[in-house]
């Protein structure tokens, strides 16, 4: 299915945000400092604008409340803010304090010490803010606090949240394949968001990087007029000290506390930090593809069936499948997943094909969507991104004469649903690709009708997602369902969508590629796009085999030497 959104280059142009950016790396741009030195502090000025904001608001209520009050006046105690979650700051730590100091005073050093002062009266930002801010010249810090004093006091939380994330993948997108650690576009995480659906619950990220997956979990709790807060418990790890701190302040600019456990070399691979086999309600990831590497001898204790590796250990030195593991095995009996993988670990071959036949079998795979390229900042490969459903093994098999199934797909027990997206998505510019409100709210629908659930209207592009769902899922007089009335149903879409049987999937040898599944729209032909991904995946496959021959060639000398020399 071909649906290329126009690239909507004028409203972006004018953004509050882009300005602010512009402006802060034309900054950079004279100052010789390189971008890691300089992204840091830029983020804790507008985290500083942003905390002063809140408190200012709060500090109006209490001098309110204090006039009337007999205990006199809290504007100066701590815990009057803290209550509320609100950052107490004393006076030499508020952004209006150091936008007044003179140019010749050494204002880094005044900075430095702010931000010290906020993590003395607030323990949960203990270690977490920039105190670099003596890099920087006071001219150049004038500057920058006079552009971010340009954001007005009255925009609401989630605006401030939105200029704090263009910024960190404007970052992302500065610094290269580095950025890429640290942040994944809005558009993907929205769309993990919108298929997991995480209402109430505990949430694990352990390849957390800022902490996008929690803001954007937050958001959709709070489209669902609920408050973050109290119904989400935030967990993540990072092995980043730097980008730990970085998802600590991007939580606090949005106004969220949670357990992140990062440096001092904790590692997913090797530690369990928040004890999560079994333990949270919903996983989202997007963690580094192919690693190498990973002493497999450390993890022989954490095999087997109620552990974190419950269905064994990769023999290739590839970690895709020990990820896989770590998020399936951190959900609890109902739990769901959504996470970026490379696209080799849908087809990979010899070990990692068996693990993910076990995986298959044990009713979790949910859906599968492919993503085109150049979704990504940092690369341009293709992707997919996978979601599992401990809850499906529950369902009742129509096969196995269990009942009706549910009211979507019937058989949703014993079947994935397959999407291909990857000619779904707004060219953003000649680099880089996004998807829009409209196209998320598409494909997220898609799922929901597939799953018997209610359809959602998102607040922006409503009408055009409502109209793309009708187009396609609309009864159809050809399939003898009617004249195309009545309401929106289920169907497989060549092109499109798959729900492929357990059957069908044993047949192509396990695989979870969507291509393999859902086809080619009639009329449509492979596309230049479509051969050049198809051949990288080839590409991806030979060099396992490759390396699976290597490994081999390696036993089979070692056995050979220990014969000649018995």
């Amino acid at each position: 299915m071909l649906w290329i959104a126009p690239a909507e280059k004028d409203a972006a142009s004018t953004s509050l945000e882009k300005r602010l950016w512009d402006a802060a790396d034309q900054f950079r741009a004279n100052s010789g400092l390189k971008a890691q030195e300089y992204s840091g502090p830029i983020l804790g000025l507008i985290f500083l604008r942003f905390a002063e904001v809140r408190f200012a608001v709060q500090r109006g209520k209490l001098e309110g409340a204090g006039a009337s009050s007999r205990r006199g006046s809290r504007i100066d105690e701590p815990a009057a803010y803290h209550a509320e979650g609100i950052l107490y700051l004393a006076a030499e730590a508020r952004f209006d304090y150091l936008l007044t100091l003179p140019e010749m005073a050494d204002i880094g050093a005044r900075v430095n010490a702010a931000m010290r002062e906020i993590e003395k009266h607030n323990p949960q930002l203990a270690g977490v803010l920039p105190k670099t801010y003596n890099l920087f010249t006071s001219t150049l810090l004038k500057e920058l606090l006079k552009k971010v004093s340009e954001i007005p006091a009255t925009l609401d939380y989630d605006a401030f949240g939105r200029i704090y994330e263009y910024f960190l993948g404007a970052f992302a997108m500065t610094e290269g394949q580095g950025g890429g650690e640290f942040y994944t576009p809005s558009s993907i995480v929205k769309l993990l968001a919108e298929i997991i659906e995480p209402f109430h619950g505990r949430i694990l990220d352990p390849a957390c990087g800022s902490g996008g997956m929690f803001v954007q979990s937050a958001r959709f709790v709070a489209e669902h007029q609920k408050n973050p807060a109290a119904e989400l418990a935030i967990c993540g790890v990072e092995k980043t000290d730097e980008t730990g701190r970085l998802c600590r302040l991007n939580l606090a600019v949005h106004g969220l506390e949670g357990d992140i456990k990062h440096g001092g070399n904790v590692n997913s691979y090797y530690d369990d930090p928040h004890t999560a086999t079994g333990a949270f309600d919903f996983v989202l990831a997007n963690p580094p593809f192919n690693v190498n590497a990973v002493d497999k001898e450390r993890l022989k204790d954490m095999v087997g069936a109620g552990r974190r590796f419950p269905f064994g250990l990769p023999r290739t030195d590839n970690a895709n499948y020990l990820w896989i593991q770590l998020f399936y095995s951190a959900l609890n009996a109902t739990g769901r997943a959504g996470f970026v993988m490379a696209n080799s670990a849908s087809d990979a071959r010899s070990s990692e094909q068996e693990l993910r036949q076990k995986l298959i079998e044990a009713r979790a795979v949910d859906v599968m969507v492919a993503v085109g390229p150049n979704m990504f900042y940092t690369v341009t490969l293709p992707c997919t991104l996978w979601f599992l459903d401990k809850g499906k093994a529950s369902l009742p098999s129509p096969l196995a004469g269990e009942g009706p199934g549910e009211r979507g797909h019937p058989n949703r027990r014993d079947t994935v649903l397959f999407i291909d997206a990857r000619h779904i998505y707004r060219q953003v510019d000649r680099a880089h690709r996004d998807w829009t409100p409209a196209q998320i709210s598409f494909i997220a629908n898609l799922v929901r009708l597939y799953r018997g659930e209610t359809l959602e209207a998102p607040k922006v592009g409503s009408g055009e997602t409502a109209a793309k769902l009708i187009e396609v899922f609309s009864p159809s007089p050809l399939a003898g369902e009617g004249r195309g009335e009545g309401e929106l149903r289920y169907r497989d879409i060549p092109g499109l969508c798959k729900a492929a049987t357990l059957v069908e999937i044993e047949a192509q040898g396990w695989s979870l590629n969507p291509g393999r599944y859902v086809g080619v729209a009639p009329g449509e032909e492979v596309s230049d796009e479509d051969f050049k991904e198809q051949l990288e995946t080839l590409n991806e496959e030979l060099e396992s085999l490759n390396a699976q021959a290597r490994e081999l060639e390696q036993t089979i000398a070692a056995n050979v030497v220990g014969i000649l020399e018995a």
